[in-house]
Parts: structure tokens; C-alpha cells; sequence
């Protein structure tokens, strides 16, 4: 199946809720964040370097329901990674490309954490696309190697010398994606056959270890490498790879089974990778985040978890059995905006709700779905004790 170009601007880079842990918490073991992936996380880099691809980001309905206005987040409000930083009592990271572009408030404000992560960015580099005549339709070029580079450019403003960055990245949370799945959306997109992807794993899954790799060898001790969400319960692969064939989707949640398959095909290979990557640098704490399995709580029972409209039907978009229309997508003339984004699990089609991200989070910063909890459960605050999980 191949999907027109119009169709390759929509990417899959995936509370009213409070903060997940006090402020006040006496336990923080991290006192900074550096963050790098796609648009699951990236708070504001895309926007700034121009957005042509993705413009309606930069205005509402974006933005609205917990900073009131856009930031550049892919999102109706907060992001996972504004969760883990609101769990340690840390301000939501800022985006690389605006301390770059106007400097840091303070020394301290930077040594605090920086958002490295761009929407569309991907975990190989743009040549490997434009090599195989997939280039011209990246969102941007860059890719996870360019955010190392920003790294490295801003380190001599964090540390001058190798003892103070030791001492100063052993209390840093390196986190390290989500990342890679644009590498298959791009390709899934134009309808390249599975197997192709399947075969590309290794090398998805390459790149993303070897930038753990990198920043282990920058100084870096504690690192969360989070795996795909679950692709075939999100509305944009829903509409765009619909078919009339029940036997294709999971009747426990209406999912397209095929390509949840491909995703946790990915996280397997991520997994054994990084615990080899932990062999190789025991004094290390390489932390896997299960991001499927936190997710599809919340798409196996989505009421259960407060959200009544569900969590395959999206909040913001054109129509459709998924509120997903590629010529109305959200924030486009001919879209229209739910009421209440808490009610569902779906913001876009294509990324979640500040609830939904709420949820998830929670459960990794508890150890729910990490191989190590980020924060002891008694320095956890959940503020709404009604919902569920």
C-alpha cells in the first residue's frame, strides 16, 4: 500500500493530573535531566527550528490544558518527560535550541536539564534515508547523532574538568528516547513491506545503544531507554492500514495486531541489547522502560483509567471512525477540539493526552514498568485519588 505524500507529514513520534511526586519530597537522587528523542519528549526544539513540516504546533488547541498556550510540545499539555522531571522537583526542560539561541537564564537553570529531543527526529542518521530515496519526506535531519553533538557543545558549560563532570552526571538521569520509531514510520508510511523493517531492527536498535554508549563514555551513569508504544492502537495507523478483515485487529482492544507484533519485536531486541550494554559497564544503572506495557493498560481498558470517551478515538481531528483525517488533522482548517482532553487517552491521532502521559509515567517513576524504579513509592504523590491503577 502506498500512501500519497500528503500523507507523510504525520508522524507517530508518541494529566488533568498534578505533579507525580511533592516538591517537597526529601528524597531526589537526580538533580538533572538530559532528555533525547523524538516527539514523545521534545519540548520545544522542533518549533524552533522552524516546524515547516508540522506548523500547527505552534499555536493552540496545542498546549491548552495545562501550560494554556503552545510550547512546541506535541501534545494538549505536559509530556512523560515533564512528569519525571516534576518527580524530582525539577523545572520541565528546556529546549536545546532556545538556550542556544538566546543562552541560559543561569548557569544553574542550565545544570538543571536540557531537552535535546526533536519531533521527527529519528535513530539513524538522515543519510541512511536519503540513501534508500526516503529523505525528502524526513521532518527534520536531526537525528539522534546531532542531539549527541548538541550534548557536547553544551558539556563545558555544565563541568570544566573530568572529576566535576563525574560527580556531576552521577546525580544526572540521562534519558535516552523514546526514539526510533519514526525510523519505521517513515518507511511504514510509503508502504514499505514488513520484512524490510524487521531487517532494519538491529540497526534501529544500534544506534540507540550506541548513544547510550556515548553518554556513558561522556560520564554518564544513569540512563532510562524506553521502547516503542504500542503503533497499532494509534488512530493514524488505525485509518491509514484500516481493513475490512477482523481477524487483523485484537478484539481485547481493537488494535491492528500486525504492527503492535513489529513493536514489541523492536523493544525485545532493545532489551537483551541493553543488558548486554549493562555487562559492559557495570557501574552503570541502565534502566528499560517498558512503555508498551504501560500503555496498554490504559488502551485494554481505558474507562478504568478515567477515560470515558476511550483511548483509540482521538480528541483533536478531521472526522472519521478515529477522529483522524489527514486533510483535517488537528489544529487544521475542518478539525474540531473535544471539551475535555482527560476523557481521552488520544490527543492527535498520532500522540496522547497530558492524562494519558500522566498515567504512563507514573507507572515508570514507581518501577511498575522499569527494570528499576526512578523513585521510591513512598516519595510518590498521586493527587487524584479517584482514578484507578
Amino acid at each position: 500500500m502506498k500512501i500519497p505524500l500528503s500523507l507523510l507529514l504525520i508522524l507517530w513520534s508518541f494529566a488533568p493530573w498534578g505533579t507525580l511526586a511533592s516538591s517537597a519530597a526529601p528524597h531526589r537522587p537526580y538533580d538533572s535531566i538530559f532528555n533525547f528523542g523524538d516527539s514523545l519528549s521534545d519540548t520545544g526544539n522542533f518549533l524552533r527550528s522552524g516546524a515547516l513540516a508540522f506548523p500547527v504546533i505552534g499555536k493552540l488547541p496545542y498546549g491548552e490544558t495545562f501550560f494554556r498556550r503552545a510550547t512546541g510540545r506535541c501534545s494538549d499539555g505536559r509530556l512523560i518527560v515533564d512528569f519525571i522531571a516534576e518527580a524530582f522537583g525539577l523545572p520541565h526542560l528546556r529546549p536545546y535550541l532556545e538556550i542556544a539561541a538566546h543562552g541560559s537564564r543561569s548557569l544553574r537553570d542550565v545544570r538543571r536539564g536540557v531537552n535535546f529531543a526533536v519531533s521527527g527526529a529519528t535513530a539513524l542518521d538522515s543519510d541512511f534515508f536519503y540513501n534508500r530515496q526516503i529523505g525528502k519526506i524526513l521532518w527534520t535531519n536531526d537525528s539522534l547523532s546531532v542531539q549527541l553533538g548538541w550534548f557536547k557543545q553544551l558539556k563545558p558549560l555544565l563541568c570544566s574538568s573530568k572529576a566535576e563532570c563525574d560527580a556531576y552526571f552521577k546525580k544526572s538521569l540521562f534519558l535516552v528516547g523514546e526514539i526510533g520509531g519514526n525510523d519505521y514510520n517513515y518507511p511504514f508510511f510509503i508502504g514499505a513491506p514488513m520484512e524490510d523493517l524487521r531487517a532494519a531492527v538491529p540497526l534501529i536498535v544500534g544506534a540507540i545503544v550506541g548513544a547510550a554508549t556515548t553518554l556513558i563514555e561522556e560520564g554518564a551513569v544513569e540512563l532510562m531507554v524506553p521502547g516503542n508504544l504500542p503503533i497499532g492502537c494509534s488512530a493514524v495507523y488505525l485509518t491509514l492500514f484500516q481493513t475490512p478483515n477482523s481477524s487483523e485487529y485484537d478484539p481485547r482492544d481493537g488494535c491492528l495486531k500486525k504492527y503492535n507484533t513489529f513493536a514489541k519485536y523492536h523493544n525485545e531486541y532493545l532489551k537483551k541489547a541493553l543488558q548486554l550494554l549493562q555487562q559492559k559497564y557495570p557501574h552503570t544503572r541502565i534502566t528499560y522502560a517498558d512503555y508498551y506495557g504501560a500503555a496498554m493498560r490504559i488502551f485494554r481498558a481505558p474507562r478504568h483509567y478515567g477515560f470515558s470517551k476511550g483511548a483509540l478515538r482521538a480528541c483533536c481531528g478531521g472526522g472519521g471512525p478515529y477522529n483522524f483525517n489527514n486533510s483535517a488533522r488537528c489544529g487544521h482548517i475542518g478539525s474540531t477540539v473535544c471539551k475535555d482532553p482527560s476523557a481521552f487517552a488520544n490527543w492527535d491521532g498520532i500522540h496522547l493526552t497530558d492524562a494519558a502521559y500522566g498515567h504512563i509515567a507514573r507507572r515508570l517513576i514507581t518501577g511498575r514498568y522499569t527494570s528499576t524504579p526512578l523513585l521510591p513509592s513512598h516519595g510518590v504523590h498521586n493527587p487524584d485519588t479517584t482514578r484507578k491503577g
